[in-house]
C-alpha cells in the first residue's frame, strides 16, 4: 500500500503549504536505477565505503530505493520558508503573444540569492556536513549556480567552502565568482594545477576549457585528501533529485488547488536535478497508473546525453577516480564545447532518470543554443523574467509545445521549470545580442571516440 494512502494529505504540507516531506520517486519505481559500482571490484558501493567521499546521512539517503517519503528536518525547513513556497505563473502574456490555446505554467525558481534552483539541495547537504561534526565541503561547479547556492548555504551554517569551477564558466562568469568570494568560498578555475588530477587532466588536454566532469574529479580528491571535509553533488545523484522534489511537490499542489492537472511537464536536462524535482511527484502517479503525462527533457545539441549518448556504465568524472554510475552517458572523456548554459555540460544524466527515459517514461530534444537564446529574449520581453541559458531550453520547448496547440486547436496544460535568472549570464546575451553566438554541434566520431573508452563492465 502507498504511504499517499497511509498519511492523511494535509500532512505533507505546513501552513505555508511547502512539503514536510521529500518525495523518493525510487520507491516506486518498479524497475530500481542500477547500483553505484566500485571501478577497482566491479562489486556494489557498499554504504562505508561512499562514506569516505560523501556525508553518512546522505549516503543513506542515495542508496535508499524503497522510503517513499522522508522528512524533511526542521532546521532545513526554517531556512526554505525564507524563499519557499516559490511562485507558480501562469504565463498569461506569453499564451496571447503566441496566440495558442494552450495554457502555459512555470515553476519559477529564480527568487533566492543564487538565483537557482540549487539552493533546495545545497542546504539539505550543507545541513548534514554540518551535523557530522564536518569543517566544511568541497564541490564542482558550471554555470555558478550550484556554488552560489552552496556557499550560501556554508555561510549560513559555518562550514568552509572549497569550490572548483569550471574553467570556461570561470571566464565568462566572474561576477558569479565574486557572489561565490563574499559568501565566503574558495573558488579555483578547473581544471587546475592544485590538484594530481587536475594536472593529468591539463596534460592531457592542455587547451581545455574545463567540464563538470573534470571539476569533479578535483573536487573528491580535494575533500578525500583533507580530514574533516566531504565532497558534496549538485546534481546526478539520487539524493539530489531527492531534495528537489519540493519543486514538484509545491507544483503539483498549486496546479491541484487550481484544478488543473497537466498534460506536459518539460523541464531543462545537464545532470538532471531540476527535470527530476520537478517531474517526481508527476512521474510517480505514473508509476503507480494513477494518471499519465508527457515529460520532455531537453538538453544542448552540443551535449547530448540523452539522444546520443549510450545507456551503460561509466565513471562521473573525467578522472575516473569516482564510481560508475549506469546512465546515459556520452563517456567521461568526452569534453564538451564552451556553450553559454554551462549548467548542461556534463557528460551523464542522473541514473534515476537514465532508467526512466530507457523504460520509455519520458522523451527527450536537443536545442541549439542560438534558438535558446531567441527564445529567452522572447520569453524576457514578453514575461518580464530575464532567465538563465538552462532554464531557457525549458522555455524554447514549451513555446514549440504551445505553437503545436495552436496548429491543431489543442487546449494543453503545458508545465516548465525555470530554473532561475540570467542577471550573471549577461556575458552570454551580449554575445548572442551582437550576432557572435554560434552553435555547437559534436561530430559521430568526437562521441563514439569518447564511447569507446567506457568501462567495461
Amino acid at each position: 500500500m502507498s504511504n499517499y494512502e497511509t498519511i492523511p494529505y494535509k500532512t505533507y504540507l505546513d501552513e505555508s503549504e511547502m512539503p514536510k516531506f521529500w518525495y523518493n520517486v525510487r520507491a516506486d519505481m518498479k524497475k530500481k536505477p542500477a547500483p553505484l559500482l566500485n571501478p577497482a571490484t566491479g562489486k556494489p558501493m557498499t554504504a562505508q565505503e561512499l562514506e569516505g567521499v560523501f556525508c553518512k546521512e546522505l549516503v543513506a539517503q542515495e542508496l535508499d530505493d524503497e522510503t517513499q517519503l522522508i522528512p524533511i528536518p526542521e532546521e532545513i525547513r526554517d531556512f526554505y520558508k525564507m524563499y519557499r513556497p516559490s511562485p507558480l505563473v501562469r504565463a498569461y502574456c506569453l499564451e496571447k503573444q503566441l496566440g495558442t490555446p494552450a495554457h502555459i505554467y512555470y515553476k519559477f525558481e529564480g527568487n533566492n540569492t543564487s538565483g537557482s534552483h540549487k539552493l533546495n539541495s545545497a542546504i539539505a547537504q550543507a545541513y548534514y556536513a554540518k551535523h557530522q561534526g564536518l569543517k566544511g565541503v568541497t564541490t564542482e561547479t558550471g554555470a555558478g549556480q550550484w556554488g552560489t547556492a552552496l556557499s550560501m548555504a556554508c555561510a549560513y551554517l559555518g562550514l568552509d567552502c572549497i569550490v572548483f569551477m569550471v574553467k570556461v564558466s570561470y571566464e565568462q562568469k566572474p561576477f558569479r565568482r565574486e557572489v561565490m568570494r563574499t559568501y565566503g568560498a574558495r573558488v579555483t578555475p578547473s581544471p587546475s594545477n592544485t590538484t594530481e588530477i587536475g594536472r593529468k587532466i591539463l596534460a592531457d588536454f592542455p587547451e581545455t576549457d574545463g567540464s563538470l566532469g573534470c571539476a569533479i574529479s578535483e573536487a573528491v580528491e580535494y575533500a578525500v585528501g583533507h580530514p574533516g571535509y566531504r565532497y558534496v553533488l549538485g546534481s546526478v545523484l539520487n539524493q539530489v533529485l531527492l531534495h528537489q522534489s519540493v519543486i514538484g511537490l509545491e507544483t503539483k499542489t498549486a496546479l491541484d488547488k487550481l484544478g488543473v492537472k497537466a498534460d506536459i511537464v518539460i523541464g531543462c536536462a545537464g545532470g538532471g536535478s531540476n527535470l527530476g524535482g520537478l517531474i517526481s511527484p508527476f512521474m510517480g502517479e505514473k508509476l503507480r497508473g494513477e494518471a499519465d503525462y508527457e515529460f520532455i527533457a531537453v538538453e544542448p545539441a552540443s551535449c547530448p546525453s540523452f539522444t546520443r549518448g549510450k545507456f551503460a556504465y561509466d565513471f562521473c568524472d573525467t578522472g575516473c577516480i569516482c564510481p560508475l554510475a549506469k546512465m546515459y552517458t556520452l563517456g567521461s572523456r568526452f569534453m564538451p564545447s564552451p556553450i553559454h548554459a554551462g549548467g548542461l555540460r556534463y557528460h551523464g544524466m542522473s541514473p534515476v532518470l537514465s532508467e526512466l527515459y530507457d523504460q520509455k517514461m519520458m522523451r527527450a530534444i536537443t536545442v541549439c543554443q542560438t534558438d535558446v537564446f531567441k527564445a529567452a529574449e522572447y520569453f524576457a520581453r514578453v514575461e518580464g523574467i530575464l532567465p538563465a541559458p538552462e532554464s531557457a531550453h525549458a522555455i524554447k520547448a514549451a513555446i514549440d509545445e504551445a505553437l503545436k496547440c495552436k496548429e491543431t486547436g489543442a487546449q494543453k496544460n503545458i508545465v516548465f521549470g525555470l530554473t532561475g535568472t540570467g542577471y550573471f549570464d549577461m556575458v552570454a546575451y551580449g554575445k548572442y545580442n551582437d550576432g557572435n553566438m554560434v552553435d555547437y554541434l559534436p561530430s559521430d566520431e568526437d562521441i563514439a571516440k569518447a564511447l569507446a573508452q567506457l568501462p567495461k563492465v
